[in-house]
């Protein structure tokens, strides 16, 4: 019977675990095409995370101690708009259907984040787990606008 329990408890924490990792972020798009669109309309640069939100764990440690706060996405979102693109493992359907931008992106490591100014011109990219608290990863955005702006 312990046995049982044990292997239970496994169970319902797991399902836990995938069901917190695979939850959509506030303030965060899972649509590219519509994030374009905003970002001319709102003369904005667009933030893509490209992420293994219930496998990667540095894609989690990023979800968790800076993507997830409000102070990031509130001051993010000043000047960028905010894409998340997930490969689950445990939806194979949503990584499926995320696969032809990650290979158009050319994406080789997770969890990466590029920048792209209001026509979807790539101008910055890196991996998250760079900048793992709020502070050095607004910072880093801020730098990268800055040189955007300059070139």
């Amino acid at each position: 019977m312990k046995t049982f329990r044990k292997l239970f408890v496994t169970v319902v924490s797991a399902l836990a675990v995938v069901g917190i990792a695979s939850a959509e972020l506030e303030g965060w798009s899972t649509d590219l095409d519509k994030a374009m669109e905003q970002a001319k309309k709102e003369k904005k640069a667009i933030l893509v995370e490209f992420t293994g939100s219930d496998w990667c764990p540095p894609c989690m440690m990023m979800r968790k101690n800076v993507f997830s706060k409000k102070e990031f996405v509130d001051a993010a979102s000043k000047d960028y708009i905010l894409v998340e693109l997930d490969f689950p493992k445990a939806d194979k359907e949503l990584a499926k259907k995320n696969q032809p931008t990650a290979e158009k992106f050319k994406i080789t490591g997770y969890p990466t984040v590029i920048l792209l100014n209001s026509e979807g011109k790539e101008f910055n990219r890196f991996f998250a787990s760079e900048h793992p608290s709020t502070e050095k990863f607004l910072a880093h955005l801020k730098a990268a606008l800055e040189k955007k702006d300059m070139d």
